[in-house]
């Protein structure tokens, strides 16, 4: 009887565990990161539970020649109104990046396969400000400054073709080029045999734009859709070129995306008269086999792999263990010499008298000579290694992904400075201890 009793209140009790779960589970609810979180784009602007705008950011060029970067809008190109820009974080701001927004019109399941004009900027030779533009675009050609935009909170990215076949996507993509004086080509001049006219520079005027998105058919989002055509973004893909568009027909707001117009050069030196026309072409296409949640890992794979010289790492590993071997044997050594003269040792006097080894114990509790220097790094050793520590357990559970930019740098200066008072406390703790 006591078995059964005891047997039925086991269940009784088991019952009520899963219920308990079972309401818990039915109130979970969850959450995407901050700056994580998928866009649904379609075409039909009415639906609110997707939007038809794609906003085109731009970002600060840089450059490998040069530390220095510099703003979109010092470069003397298409803007647009800054009201609107997005503010960045403190991540972002030590970084140097500046997201501004761009002209670019952009409209989810439009493709503009003819050329779109974007603005026409137009130089002057006799009037010395329109020179100053020229010379800073001649500048930043010749130090190959690299465009940064921004997609949907990812980089568009520029793919081309690198050794042993394979295709490596940058990031970002140059300004322009430039052709020496003796007609070698430089950087990106190298992209095409059009670009070798010696001492010009060729500005990339104009901008082929592919974006591709998962249209969510087999998705559960999918229904948000109500039926419009739309997606998600998974990669936006762009081919810089330099066209010379016809005048005229900039000016009524046609161009014409053709090889065969030949690229727009600017010579090397003097003062030029020159008119450059901005355009751009957009294609949508449906690429279903890439998930949303993995649209950065073709970013990661066209990245140059090194090979890991497991050679190096042996010899390497081999030598350290060779060498602690070494001391090892000679510490065992003497203290086995020491140990075997103190056995040896009748009477008191000679026990009294410290020799070998046991003299260190005399230096181990010696305050060091200055105990203040030490106990301030010991204090700043233990800031940098938590807050170290504590960034990359943030950036193991997600929270510090690249789509939320200038989240790693901000959490580790918020940190730095919040492990201020534990630094402290451990040196003032270490100093004391010093006497």
């Amino acid at each position: 009887i006591h078995f059964y009793k005891r047997s039925n209140s086991s269940h009784t009790m088991r019952c009520w565990v899963l219920a308990s779960l079972a309401v818990s589970l039915s109130t979970v609810s969850c959450f995407y990161l901050p700056g994580l979180a998928p866009v649904t784009y379609c075409n039909n602007p009415d639906l609110t539970t997707c939007t038809s705008d794609i906003k085109l950011f731009v970002n600060r060029l840089n450059s490998e020649e040069s530390v220095i970067p510099y703003e979109y809008h010092h470069f003397d190109f298409c803007q647009a109104d800054e009201a609107n820009a997005p503010s960045e974080n403190l991540g972002q701001v030590v970084f140097g990046e500046r997201i501004r927004p761009s002209p670019y019109k952009i409209a989810f399941g439009s493709s503009s396969d003819s050329c779109e004009v974007l603005c026409t900027k137009s130089y002057v030779a006799s009037n010395t400000d329109d020179q100053k533009k020229v010379s800073l675009l001649r500048k930043g050609m010749f130090m190959n400054y690299q465009h940064h935009w921004i997609v949907d909170n990812m980089p568009v990215t520029w793919c081309y073709p690198v050794e042993n076949g394979q295709h490596y996507c940058s990031t970002g993509f140059p300004m322009g080029c430039y052709v020496d004086k003796k007609g070698n080509p430089k950087d990106a001049c190298v992209i095409s045999r059009d670009y070798s006219t010696a001492d010009n520079y060729y500005v990339f005027n104009h901008v082929d734009i592919v974006i591709s998105y998962h249209d969510g058919k087999e998705e559960d989002w999918g229904k948000y859709l109500n039926g419009a055509k739309g997606g998600r973004i998974v990669s936006v893909k762009l081919t810089p070129r330099s066209i010379a568009h016809d005048p005229a027909q900039a000016k009524e707001g046609k161009c014409v995306s053709d090889v065969a117009k030949g690229p727009l050069a600017i010579p090397g030196e003097g003062a030029v008269d020159a008119e450059i026309t901005y355009s751009y072409t957009v294609t949508f296409r449906t690429q279903n086999e890439v998930k949303w949640s993995s649209r950065w890992d073709y970013i990661l794979e066209s990245m140059p792999h090194t090979n890991i010289q497991w050679f190096s790492i042996l010899n390497s590993l081999v030598i350290v263990l060779f060498l602690s071997g070494m001391v090892a044997m000679i510490l065992l050594r003497t203290l086995h010499k020491d140990i075997a003269r103190y056995n040896q040792i009748d009477s008191g006097e000679d026990a009294q008298e410290e020799f070998g080894w046991k003299l260190v114990h005399g230096d181990v509790f010696r305050p060091p000579r200055k105990g203040m220097l030490l106990s301030v790094f010991l204090g700043s050793g233990t800031q940098l290694l938590s807050m170290a520590g504590i960034t990359l357990v943030f950036a193991c559970l997600g929270f510090l992904s690249p789509a939320n930019r200038g989240a790693l740098m901000t959490c580790a200066l918020v940190l730095f400075v919040c492990l201020g008072t534990p630094a402290g406390y451990v040196a003032a703790r270490v100093y004391k201890s010093f006497g």
